[in-house]
């Protein structure tokens, strides 16, 4: 694709969970996409540090909105899904009105973009589907039951595909859902990893303050949530300091959410106050800085359907600093890690334990598969190598649009 190919065409990316530019996958797609000559607007919620209504970052317009709180529990995600389909609804028709769009790219949770999607296909427009999650799989692990609500998140994931033009997956195991579950024909299914960009997940010199005086520090960033197993972690970290007496480790923990004050409460009833931090939402520098402190990371996620078919950014974050990891042996975490990583059986929090103290005891096994990470990142995880698969599907969906566009003038002339 030629770096002009995308010009004069303008796509408005529309994502609910996070900022931007916050969300790095979807900033890195902006981006890239901006590089490839394309107008790119993104509609998304305000965060911490992200409070303004409307700015231009590195000629990207974001449009910002409120949403009423974090959501947990059923009704929380109804009011919360409620306010934010409002929100895209009145900023994409200000966008509409304003810069315009010809696609408007959806990133999932939750799986009701659609609505906004098929509304403007009734003007044209094109729709691309960018499957973040898989959600019924989320409401699972999240809930623990297929109920109605179970069966609505499935018709709604459906309803997605059926809109989408086009579907992103960000790895085999999501493409295969688009294709089985969705119906939707694998020649419109397009595998885009979210590989981290070297130039961000920079290795810096540790700061041994994070270490709180201790010899080793354990790394943790991603999200603090049910499903993301922070609790597993700090039960084996109750194991390695009380059980083993191990007095040496301290843990830090980077990242917000719903599930971040009761597991501060919940450290405390577990004695461990004196060697675990939570960090909450910090920024990129003090996230490097703790990361690269670590001498060993960790992905507790937790051994379900979702976690296994789910690829986590924070495994390539890891190997990006030539971090040695411990996780739950899933499939997908597997396949990121391969040979960096060490696999605790499935949700067994002493077997997590002690693989993290394995590492901890050998110097030369933290190096060699720090190392194993690095070099797999660079030669083959890395984002610059996800760059030609995404503008592939805009070279489809352009492709496609523009052969509609000349049938109609063809038809228009046959006419006269």
């Amino acid at each position: 694709m030629t770096v002009s190919a995308g010009s004069n065409k303008r796509i408005l990316m529309i994502v609910e969970n996070l900022p931007s530019p916050f969300d790095r996958r979807v900033w890195q797609e902006a981006t890239t996409l901006r590089d490839a000559n394309y107008e790119v607007s993104i509609i998304c919620p305000t965060g911490k540090g992200f409070d303004k209504k409307f700015e231009i970052i590195d000629g990207i317009y974001i449009y910002r909105h409120n949403l009423p709180f974090e959501a947990d529990g059923a009704l929380g995600y109804l009011v919360e899904y409620s306010a934010a389909l409002f929100w895209q609804f009145y900023l994409s028709f200000k966008v509409f009105f304003g810069r315009g769009f010809d696609v408007i790219h959806a990133c999932n949770p939750p799986d009701m973009i659609f609505l906004v999607g098929g509304f403007f296909k009734l003007f044209g427009k094109k729709f691309v589907f960018d499957h973040h999650d898989i959600n019924p799989e989320l409401y699972v692990a999240k809930f623990g039951r297929k109920d109605f609500f179970y069966k609505l998140m499935v018709f709604f994931e459906w309803l997605t595909f059926k809109t989408a033009d086009v579907s992103i997956a960000t790895n085999e195991s999501y493409k295969k859902i688009a294709i089985e579950r969705g119906k939707m024909p694998a020649s419109r299914v397009h595998v885009v990893r979210s590989g981290p960009k070297l130039d961000r997940m920079r290795i810096i010199d540790p700061v041994l303050s994070h270490k709180h005086g201790k010899s080793y520090l354990i790394g943790y960033v991603g999200v603090i949530g049910k499903q993301e197993g922070v609790d597993h972690l700090l039960r084996a970290a109750k194991f390695i300091v009380h059980d083993c007496g191990r007095n040496d480790v301290h843990f830090g923990i980077v990242g917000g959410g719903t599930e971040l004050e009761s597991l501060k409460n919940y450290t405390t009833e577990l004695g461990l106050d004196h060697c675990v931090t939570f960090y909450g939402r910090v920024s990129d520098q003090v996230l490097l800085e703790v990361l690269n402190t670590a001498d060993v990371c960790v992905n507790p996620d937790v051994a379900n359907e979702m976690n296994d078919k789910s690829t986590m950014n924070k495994i390539m974050e890891y190997m990006a600093l030539r971090k040695p990891i411990v996780q739950y042996d899933l499939v997908e975490g597997r396949f990121s890690a391969e040979g960096a990583s060490l696999y605790a059986k499935g949700n067994d929090e002493q077997d997590m334990a002690n693989k993290i103290i394995q590492l901890l005891d050998s110097a030369d096994l933290r190096s060699e598969m720090g190392e194993i990470g690095y070099q797999r990142i660079k030669q083959s995880l890395e984002w610059k190598f996800e760059i030609p698969k995404l503008l592939k599907v805009y070279e489809q969906v352009f492709r496609k649009s523009d052969g509609q566009l000349n049938k109609s003038s063809s038809l228009k002339r046959s006419i006269k």
